[in-house]
Formats: C-alpha cells, sequence, structure tokens
C-alpha cells in the first residue's frame, strides 16, 4: 500500500534538503574490443560504447520526469584500458580520445576507465597507460582516471606510488590554465572497487558482467534536517535516526536503479549509498558532524562524529537493497562539501585531520588542493600514507589532490560545479624523498593471510 506520508516526505527531502540520485552509471566491459591493430580496437570500443548507451541520458531524463527525483549525473564507466592497451600497443591517448568522442556522442557527463590496476606489479600496457595520463586528460574534458597501487592482499606497489606522484604533479601542470583541472580528474587507489560508479574513479572491473547499470546516491541535506529536527537526543538515538533516513534514501536508489535497468535491458548492479555533498549551502556532510555537536568539522571528535555517522549510514542502507556496493560511506571531498570549505577557510580543518578522518570514511583524501610548487615525491608520500591506512584496515582509500600551479596557501582554486571551490592547503614542508626514492613494495600486513 502506498503511504501518503512517505510520499510528502520524500518530495519534501527532495525540495527542501537537496535529496538525490548522484548518478546513474553504466559499466560496459571492453573486453571484447581489444585488437592487435589499436585504430580497429578504437573503431570497436567507440562503436560499443554508442550502441550500449545511446538511451542512457534520456533514459535517466525520463525516471527523473516520471518520478520527480533528480538525476544528477548520467556516467559511463569502461573496462581499465591498459587492459586493452596490452593487446594492441601503441599511444595510450588515442584510447582517451576515442572515450572522449564517444562520451560526447551519448550526451553523459563524464567517463571513467583512463585505468590501471598495478598494485602487485606492471604487466603490459600499464607503464605506458599510467605516462600517457596528464596528456590524456589535459586533451579531453569527460574522461577520468584512475590507478590502483595497493591492496590488502598484496601489499602497495612504491614504484609505481612514486611515478604516480610525478604524474598527479604534470597533469595539474598541463592544464594549469583551466584551474588544473587535470588533477581533478585522477585519482590513486588502494583496495579500488570494481563496481563504483562516482567519478573520477569509477572503472568497470574484470569480474563485472558485459554491461550493466550502478547507482550511486546521496542526502547529506536530508541527514542534517533530520538530526536538527531530534534535538539533543544521546548518540545512540542519533545513530538511528541516520540509519532511518538512510533506508529511505537507498530505497530510492534502489527504485531507480531498477527501473533504468529494466528500461535499458541491462543487468541492475548495486546501489553505492554514499553521502555525496556539493558546494550547496546545507548538502554538506561537514554540516552533520557539526550537527551532532561539534563547533566546526576538524575540531577534536570529528573523526568519532564521522566514524558514527559512516556506520549508521551503511547499516542504514544495506536493508533497503539486495545489492550494495561501490564505495558506501561518507564522502570527505574538500573542494566539494560546503561546510569543509568553510572550515579549511578558517583553519578548523587541515590535511593532518582528513588523514585521521580517512581511516573511518568511505573513500580518502579527496579534492584537497595543494600549493602548486609541492615536489612530486611530497605527493607520493601521501598517496603511500593514505595507501597505509587501507592497506592496513582492509578499506577503500584513495588519494585526488590538486597542485594549484603558481598559487601558495591561501589561495584558493574554483573549478565551477559539483568540483567546487576550495582553498590551497599547507603540507608539511620535511621532506619524504629518501623514503620514496627507495622503491619496491611494502609487504601486504599480516590480515592479508585468510585462506
Amino acid at each position: 500500500m502506498i503511504n501518503t506520508n512517505d510520499i510528502l516526505e520524500t518530495i519534501r527531502m527532495i525540495q527542501d534538503e537537496n535529496l538525490d540520485i548522484r548518478t546513474i552509471t553504466m559499466g560496459i566491459s571492453l573486453l571484447d574490443c581489444c585488437d592487435s591493430d589499436i585504430h580497429k580496437s578504437c573503431d570497436k570500443i567507440y562503436e560499443k560504447i554508442t550502441r550500449r548507451a545511446q538511451k542512457l541520458v534520456q533514459t535517466g531524463e525520463d525516471i527523473a520526469a516520471e518520478y520527480g527525483i533528480p538525476i544528477i549525473n548520467k556516467r559511463i564507466s569502461v573496462t581499465p584500458i591498459a587492459m586493452v592497451l596490452a593487446v594492441s600497443g601503441g599511444d595510450p591517448v588515442e584510447y582517451a580520445k576515442t572515450l572522449e568522442r564517444a562520451s560526447r556522442a551519448v550526451g553523459v557527463n563524464f567517463i571513467g576507465g583512463y585505468s590501471a590496476l598495478v598494485h602487485k606489479g606492471f604487466a603490459a600496457g600499464d607503464r605506458a597507460l599510467i605516462e600517457s595520463i596528464p596528456e590524456a586528460l589535459a586533451v579531453t574534458d569527460h574522461v577520468c582516471s584512475s590507478v590502483n597501487i595497493g591492496s590488502t592482499k598484496s601489499g602497495i606497489n612504491m614504484d609505481a606510488v612514486r611515478l604516480m606522484g610525478r604524474q598527479v604533479v604534470e597533469a595539474a601542470r598541463l592544464t594549469a590554465d583551466r584551474q588544473c583541472i587535470g588533477a581533478a580528474k585522477l585519482v590513486v587507489f588502494c583496495n579500488a572497487p570494481e563496481d563504483n560508479p562516482f567519478m573520477a574513479g569509477a572503472f568497470h572491473g574484470p569480474g563485472e558482467p558485459d554491461c550493466v547499470i550502478n547507482v550511486g546516491v546521496s542526502g547529506p541535506g536530508v541527514v542534517r534536517a533530520a538530526l536538527k529536527k531530534a534535538g539533543d537526543c544521546d548518540l545512540t538515538e542519533v545513530a538511528n535516526i541516520i540509519k532511518r533516513t538512510a533506508f529511505k534514501i537507498t530505497r530510492m536508489g534502489q527504485l531507480v536503479g531498477t527501473e533504468a535497468s529494466r528500461r535499458l535491458d541491462v543487468p541492475f548492479g548495486i546501489v553505492d549509498l554514499s553521502l555525496a555533498p556539493t558546494p550547496e549551502i546545507g548538502d554538506s556532510v561537514a554540516y552533520i558532524l557539526e550537527a551532532m555537536g561539534l563547533e566546526k568539522c576538524g575540531a577534536h571528535g570529528t573523526t568519532a562524529a564521522l566514524a558514527l555517522l559512516n556506520d549508521a549510514v551503511k547499516k542504514g542502507g544495506v536493508m533497503a537493497s539486495s545489492h550494495v556496493g561501490g564505495l558506501s560511506g561518507a564522502f570527505i571531498p574538500v573542494t566539494e562539501d560546503a561546510g569543509m570549505i568553510a572550515a579549511s577557510r578558517c583553519g578548523a580543518l587541515r590535511i593532518e585531520k582528513l588523514e585521521a578522518m580517512t581511516a573511518v570514511c568511505s573513500v580518502g583524501l579527496d579534492m584537497i588542493v595543494v600549493p602548486g610548487d609541492t615536489p612530486p615525491e611530497v605527493i607520493s608520500a601521501i598517496i603511500a600514507d593514505e595507501a597505509a591506512i587501507g592497506m592496513v584496515n582492509s578499506k577503500t582509500t584513495a588519494v585526488r589532490l590538486i597542485p594549484a600551479i603558481g598559487k601558495k596557501e591561501g589561495e584558493e582554486l574554483d573549478f565551477g560545479g559539483l568540483l567546487g571551490f576550495g582553498p590551497v592547503m599547507a603540507l608539511n614542508p620535511n621532506s619524504p624523498a629518501r623514503f620514496i626514492a627507495r622503491g619496491g613494495r611494502i609487504p601486504a600486513p599480516l590480515q592479508s593471510l585468510k585462506n
């Protein structure tokens, strides 16, 4: 039976509390597009993407109109391009240009999968693709890139970590005239999930079906509004309120994903029940933490509050969907969260506190602007620190840093749209160069031996 109160509550959450479906992401396998001739391979990729995703955007718009649910992004993820490159060889940037053409043809916001999985070492195609990432991101607008450099099972590939520090800086340098946007489309993972619908880290893992629909939900504003109404209850009740709210949010994502799957005749994959903020006032994970009682996000107690939030979101969301996956939890991208932007500007939130928060959130150091003269080895060391947190805690962690070329601490970058804006944050000035130069692999932790 349809409950009128539930309908009215959902309408209010959409109109007043920024509830939305953040993305419908179609995952497409490119393994059957491999060819020893790179040009033939590119032709096959373009044909498959445009055929499979030709109705994706229109379907999302139709569902949004019929159900009154905002669907903000329609995206595509593909098989890590390094795997395709291993067969064809040639200039990897040709694949990036093909992905760009295909994304424009079908009208999606982003396409992810210009990626390599090198957590245990470099296979054929991996190093060439990684070396090409800065150029690929500079000559495209919609292509996103990710590299997995570690896992709990394999340890951390420090040769890849060292290489990625240089690539992050170069990606920013080649797009310095566009707010260093190249680095904002590049993420470095430990324990990367194969079914993540969120950019920039989405790719279609080798264990996925030929084509699949994954959905990412949002709704920090809804959670914050629910906590404000609850008043001064204890933290047990705070967790219960968040669980109930996450259930309602995820139920909407399940509905949209199931309907999109039916209309597109593509299997339904997962709902990623992450709370994804935006720069809009009120649509902020930081403001949820402040609603729990913190004067400012970044104060002592922030990590504990975030742990409560993340756990409650997962417990509530998993009851609303049979297939929860991706990252699922709470994102803390600094430039994309109005509360975190404010906390960073006033000095309450620093990168050291953000690193501590990543031990309990769903991703890692995300969309953080750093000084443009930051040495590559410092970027590499930050990646290594974050990968260590993910490896030891058997969770996904990631780094998306944007070196602001030509800017220093206190100045700002402004990307516009969902990527937002943010201040250049200070980094520890002491050098990790000798540590990073050692290379090799950090061995897997003892908890990797589960068999």
